[in-house]
């Protein structure tokens, strides 16, 4: 698959579900990615952190062949390498990671995703060749901790205008403030224990697509005069 065709699934794509073992519950990783994809998602990212590079291989090759059968793309957290190896669909790369462009030469048909937590950051990533920008934390979370701490759902409306490829918004979003990003534009939606740590992994990642949809659907029946 090329890099136009996974654009393609990751536009089409909604929630965004981050999978690392320690947070899923108690339960394992595969346990979780099999209801998420059970729930209809199409967007994964394994993100595994102090594994030996054999292990997180393996792990990551059972995410690609899981994945791959569901129709998901199937994105890596930090690990270019590992992406490639696999036959991930792409890479997330964070401020102190492999950089933008670099990771684009090497892997020019896998999408490449950064982060950013303010606005020159996704200017810089999206001009480094990023296939899509990330936006956060925006409200505090204990997955992944950043220097700026969270920054609040408002910077979706600094950052998202001014970018020409798609963005995805994470950190601390759960069902009772996914409304607070939607209204903003956001419309790929990045989680992990919202989902990976409920009680029903199904029905959690069900219920987040759910209102994702509707707020797509909502939009899509404006009139132009309307949105106006």
């Amino acid at each position: 698959m090329d890099h136009a065709a996974r654009i393609d699934l990751f536009q089409r794509a909604d929630l965004y579900v981050v999978i690392t073992e320690q947070f899923c519950a108690g339960r394992s990783a595969l346990d979780v990615l099999d209801a998420v994809l059970d729930a209809g998602v199409r967007l994964v990212q394994f993100r595994e952190n102090g594994l030996d590079d054999a292990e997180m291989y393996r792990r990551c090759d059972a995410f690609r062949e899981r994945t791959r059968e569901a129709g998901a793309l199937l994105i890596v957290d930090d690990r270019l390498d590992i992406a490639l190896a696999a036959g991930a669909d792409g890479v997330h790369l964070g401020q102190t990671d492999l950089p933008t462009d670099a990771a684009r030469r090497i892997a020019p048909e896998l999408i490449v995703g950064a982060s950013s937590h303010n606005l020159d950051e996704a200017l810089a990533a999206q001009e480094a060749g990023a296939s899509y920008v990330n936006i956060g934390p925006i409200f505090p979370t204990q997955t992944k901790s950043v220097s700026t701490g969270a920054v609040g759902p408002g910077m979706i409306e600094v950052v998202a205008p001014h970018l020409r490829v798609p963005f995805t918004c994470m950190g601390g979003i759960k069902i009772e403030n996914i409304h607070e990003v939607l209204r903003r534009g956001a419309r790929h939606v990045a989680v992990v224990t919202a989902v990976t740590a409920a009680l029903d992994v199904r029905a959690a990642a069900a219920e987040l697509r759910r209102a994702i949809m509707q707020c797509r659907c909502s939009e899509s029946q404006l009139t132009p005069q309307s949105r106006g």
